[in-house]
C-alpha cells in the first residue's frame, strides 16, 4: 500500500509558478501527476520512473519539471509560465508497473492522492 497526500496548490495569475508536492508513505517504481479539469477527461501531466526517466504531456513541455526527494520520498511539480488552460485538479498517482510513467495512463496507476487545486487567471 502507498499512500500519497499532495500538497502545493493555489492560485496564481498566467505566468506565475507554483511548485506541487506529493509525500509517499511507501515505494513505487513508478509516480505521475495527472489532472482533471471541470467537464474534462483526465490527462497525465508527467511521470518519472525509479531510475530517473522522465517522461512529459506536450502541453507542459519546457514549463513543468517532475523530480522526486527519494530520501524524503517526496514528489515535486514544478509548474512555471502557468496557463489559464492549466487550471485543474492535480493528482498524484504511484504504481509498480515499470512501464506506467512512461505511458502516462492513468489505468496503470493503482494509487492515488486526494488532489490539490491549481487556479490560473488572467
Amino acid at each position: 500500500q502507498v499512500q500519497l497526500v499532495e500538497s502545493g496548490g493555489g492560485s496564481v495569475q498566467v505566468g506565475g509558478s507554483l511548485r506541487l508536492s506529493c509525500a509517499a508513505s511507501g515505494f513505487a517504481y513508478c509516480m505521475a501527476w495527472f489532472r482533471q479539469a471541470p467537464g474534462k477527461e483526465r490527462e497525465g501531466v508527467a511521470g518519472i520512473d525509479s531510475p530517473g526517466r522522465t517522461t512529459y504531456a506536450d502541453s507542459v513541455k519546457g514549463r513543468f519539471t517532475i523530480s522526486e526527494d527519494n530520501a524524503k520520498n517526496t514528489l515535486h511539480l514544478q509548474m512555471n509560465s502557468l496557463k489559464p488552460e492549466d487550471t485543474a485538479m492535480y493528482f498524484c498517482a504511484a504504481s509498480p508497473n515499470r512501464v506506467a510513467s512512461y505511458r502516462l495512463d492513468g489505468r496503470l496507476f493503482g494509487y492515488w492522492g486526494q488532489g490539490t487545486q491549481v487556479t490560473v487567471s488572467s
